[in-house]
């Protein structure tokens, strides 16, 4: 039988399709849905994130947490530097193609990871860490993904209202 708590985790990172999230936002997936490669490698000022930064940022930490769980080794991740990883100088939809592709990739492998957790092990500190427990690392990821995707949504439209 599956576990409450994880099942309703599962839930806020991957909704059902026609089962919008509480804040009534996408995935960052969903998010990035239509967003052409231009769209995605423009920034609102030169020290700002691009729609394109915050893909691979999110994709990263989604590395990330699933390495903790799983014990993947460090620096596996394909893109570099690894928390804010680079835009290419030059974009083009093939690379934007498979940095989305990135994205979902490591998105399911994360989701598949947390469905395997035991869920014994919810309340145990995650290793190597005094603070925080399992749980606390799974709802601060899918907390992540939903940060990120408001400023997503707000760079599409940013972008929109600029481009009329």
């Amino acid at each position: 039988m599956r576990n409450d708590r994880l099942s309703e985790i599962s839930h806020l990172l991957s909704p059902p399709p026609g089962e919008p999230l509480w804040h009534g936002g996408a995935t960052p997936l969903g998010a990035l849905r239509g967003v052409g490669f231009i769209q995605a490698a423009w920034r609102p000022a030169p020290k700002r994130q691009s729609i394109w930064g915050l893909t691979l940022h999110i994709a990263y930490w989604k590395y990330a947490v699933r390495r903790t769980i799983d014990g993947s080794p460090k620096g596996s991740f394909p893109r570099k530097p690894a928390n804010w990883p680079t835009v290419p100088a030059k974009p083009d939809q093939d690379t934007w193609n498979r940095d989305r592709k990135l994205l979902k990739t490591e998105h399911e492998l994360l989701v598949t990871s947390i469905d395997s957790f035991p869920p014994r092990s919810l309340d145990e500190k995650v290793e190597g860490r005094r603070t925080y427990r399992y749980a606390d690392l799974f709802h601060g990821i899918a907390a992540h993904d939903i940060y990120h995707v408001g400023q997503i949504q707000l760079l599409k439209r940013l972008y929109e209202d600029l481009s009329r």
